[in-house]
């Protein structure tokens, strides 16, 4: 067999195209292959941002020998799990059910051909012994001559695979056997017990849940954010509140941002988010854009402005193709190792800088502390900038020009380095956690070119991956490929529905009805509830998952039942209603397991309980920023503003055309329904900033 991977529109795939392993992408032909040989697949998954991903190929893809014992006893193939996510998640589950340990990347799995269940699994292995791991080579043979000799033991371990996959199929006995009732009255003790668990996780020395490493976590800052800003009368409020501004502070501070060139890191491998993963992720930035934002709803903050700013200028500036989407992540290695590119000896800043510049970034970045990686500095911020600016004795404006100063030296050598390697796949779930971030973004910090930025990235997706019907997941280079999953679409509506927040235009509009009408038909489970990730006409894979757990992003059912919350308040759309609620009485044993684990679903499930506020403006397009300038202050989880100027046709809010009979075009009228009813329109600026300011 050949290497088939030229041909493919990953470039994590394409990095293996020169590998002496005769690599095959997942499809029939290799399936068909492995079968007719009688040979067992070794399905290796990972992404090209992976650092021990690129271990394993340079020990032993790119070895010869260890090429020539994979290709003699298997049928190799190679999956980019950010172009199939579906295959990750089966694959990532057997793992965990053979060896009841995380899985992780690269992952690499022994498929029997004939069933395509894993008989053994694991993730990196290295070429020779070592971290308690048999050789690559060694483990080969090993696998190769039990799959020979003990088949029919191999056989029943699978079906011991598929009695478990097929009660996770089947679901919980209990699922919403006590009814909506049941649901609401359970909702407080769910989101309580969340609660309080998060509290036991918290480090409140350094911010983040656990010790090291720690991870952004957005879905979960985001949940205690949502919890203090709906339970005004909270005993703990203030230490919720602390939770997430702490985390979020570190983090900006930290090791874990990028200083010089904006965005944040995958995560840090410390506990005082100083040392990061170098891989930076398009998915992480959005969703932590979003967060920031909402944090700065609730009082302005220096340094909250900054890493919104950088982060959305350098996603625009570094990661968006020139058709508008924007590309999955930036490799961790360059040049061969970890962090380079963005790594510091003392005196290379010294010769870049005059003695003032120094001396500010000496003092801010921890240049005269020991060096924290590898005999380098990676740039972390050690106290607050004011504190620094007084330490100095220092003029505040002087100190601001000095630093910018600086920094841009430093930026600019910097771009002078090998860059890490670009993973230009544009995924459309991830744009739309993108395209959501800048929008939410550019509301928050008056920013239209931000906004402009996330409408040309849905008009971009819309024309490329949209076929009028149904989604792809992913567009490379002028090829869109693979049938949409319920993250595309979910994130997708979370998008929409920001922009048309930011502004409202028809198509938006809509693309948003289209997806959710699609979302319906192909994924949901009209049996149980909630939705299935892959759509029903989807390859037939050995399991077939519905995510509810919090993971890197939202999960697909949490992410899909606050977006048909959120769009069948605004049209007044039961259907959607009914489908979320469904959504969440199905995941109600889950959440009942691990409250803390589900956090993205607590939140749809608190903004129901909540009775969402929505906020509807009507007028000339110049007469409505006031309007909404009352109607955007301030941190308001259950609430939804959008401004429709009198001149927009099409499809409106459900109930605005029973609203609007005397409407006055030459003013602006505000609507606003809270849960399922609605207020007498308001036509005075004051009386409406009395009712909702």
């Amino acid at each position: 067999m050949d290497n088939r991977l030229g041909a493919e529109t990953s470039p994590y795939l394409r990095q293996h195209a020169e590998n002496p392993v005769a690599w095959q992408p997942w499809d029939d032909q290799a399936i068909a292959a492995a079968r007719s040989a009688g040979k067992p697949i070794l399905l290796s998954i990972g992404y090209s941002a992976c650092h021990w991903c690129h271990v394993m190929a340079h020990e032993s893809f790119e070895d010869a020998a260890t090429a020539a014992v994979m290709n003699e006893h298997f049928v190799c193939i190679k999956v980019d799990r950010e172009e199939r996510p579906d295959l990750d998640k089966v694959y990532q589950l057997a793992h965990q059910l053979l060896t009841q340990q995380a899985g992780g990347w690269p992952l690499t799995a022994f498929l029997d051909p004939d069933t395509l269940l894993p008989f053994f699994a694991g993730t990196y292995f290295p070429r020779t012994p070592r971290y308690q791991l048999p050789g690559f080579k060694d483990l080969l043979l090993r696998v190769a001559e039990t799959f020979v000799a003990k088949r029919d033991e191999l056989a029943a371990q699978g079906e011991k695979i598929v009695e478990v996959f097929d009660r996770l199929n089947a679901g919980p006995d209990d699922t919403g056997s006590e009814g909506a009732d049941g649901l609401e009255a359970e909702t407080p003790a769910l989101i309580s017990t969340a609660h309080q668990v998060l509290a036991g996780q918290y480090d409140p020395q350094e911010g983040g849940f656990g010790t090291a490493p720690k991870f952004p976590m957005p879905s979960t800052l985001a949940r205690e954010l949502q919890h203090w800003g709906l339970h005004p009368d909270a005993p703990d409020r203030r230490e919720t509140l602390d939770r997430v501004m702490t985390t979020l502070t570190k983090m900006a501070r930290g090791g874990v941002y990028d200083h010089l060139g904006g965005g944040f890191f995958r995560y840090a491998t410390d506990r005082k988010w100083m040392i990061p993963h170098f891989e930076k992720m398009l998915y992480d930035n959005g969703q932590l854009l979003a967060l920031y934002s909402d944090a700065l709803a609730i009082s302005p903050d220096e340094l909250f402005e900054a890493a919104v700013a950088e982060t959305a200028d350098w996603m625009i500036r570094e990661m968006r193709d020139p058709s508008g989407g924007f590309y999955a992540a930036l490799d961790a290695d360059s040049e061969g190792e970890e962090g380079r590119y963005y790594l510091w000896r003392r005196d290379q800043v010294k010769k870049l800088t005059d003695e003032t510049e120094y001396l500010v970034l000496e003092t801010l970045y921890g240049l005269d502390k020991p060096a924290n990686f590898e005999g380098k500095w990676n740039l972390h911020r050690y106290d607050a900038w004011r504190s620094v600016v007084a330490r100095l004795s220092l003029e505040r404006p002087t100190a601001d020009a000095v630093l910018a100063s600086g920094r841009a030296k430093l930026l600019r050598e910097r771009s002078r380095r090998t860059r890490p390697g670009l993973d230009d796949k544009v995924l459309t779930s991830w744009n739309g956690l993108a395209a959501e971030g800048l929008a939410r973004a550019g509301v928050r910090l008056g920013r239209a070119d931000w906004i402009d930025a996330a409408r040309q990235c849905v008009d971009f997706l819309r024309s490329n991956v949209w076929d009028g019907e149904r989604l792809m997941a992913t567009w490379t280079r002028g090829e869109a490929r693979y049938p949409g999953y319920l993250d595309d679409y979910a994130n997708l509506m979370n998008a929409l529905l920001a922009l048309l927040a930011a502004g409202w235009r028809e198509c938006d509009a809509e693309f948003l009805t289209a997806l959710a009408e699609t979302a319906l038909v192909q994924f949901r489970d009209d049996t149980r509830g909630g939705f299935f990730f892959t759509a029903h006409d989807h390859e037939t894979l050995i399991y077939r998952p519905k995510p509810t757990l919090d993971d890197a992003q939202p999960p697909g059912n949490g992410a899909m039942a606050l977006a048909l919350l959120r769009l069948g308040h605004l049209l007044g759309e039961a259907r959607y209603l009914d489908a979320a609620w469904d959504t969440l009485l199905w995941a109600r044993p889950q959440m009942r397991r691990y409250p803390a684990g589900h956090c993205t679903l607590l939140s749809a499930l608190a903004l129901t309980m909540a009775q969402p506020e929505q906020i509807i403006l009507r007028g000339p397009p110049a007469d409505l920023d006031p309007w909404l300038a009352v109607a955007r202050s301030g941190y308001r989880p259950a609430r939804a503003t959008f401004a429709i100027p009198w001149d927009t046709g099409g499809r409106l809010p459900g109930y605005l055309p029973r609203l609007v009979s005397t409407e006055q075009r030459g003013s602006v009228v505000a609507y606003r329904c809270t849960g399922m009813s609605c207020d007498a329109p308001i036509t005075d600026l004051e009386a409406f900033r009395a009712v909702v300011g």
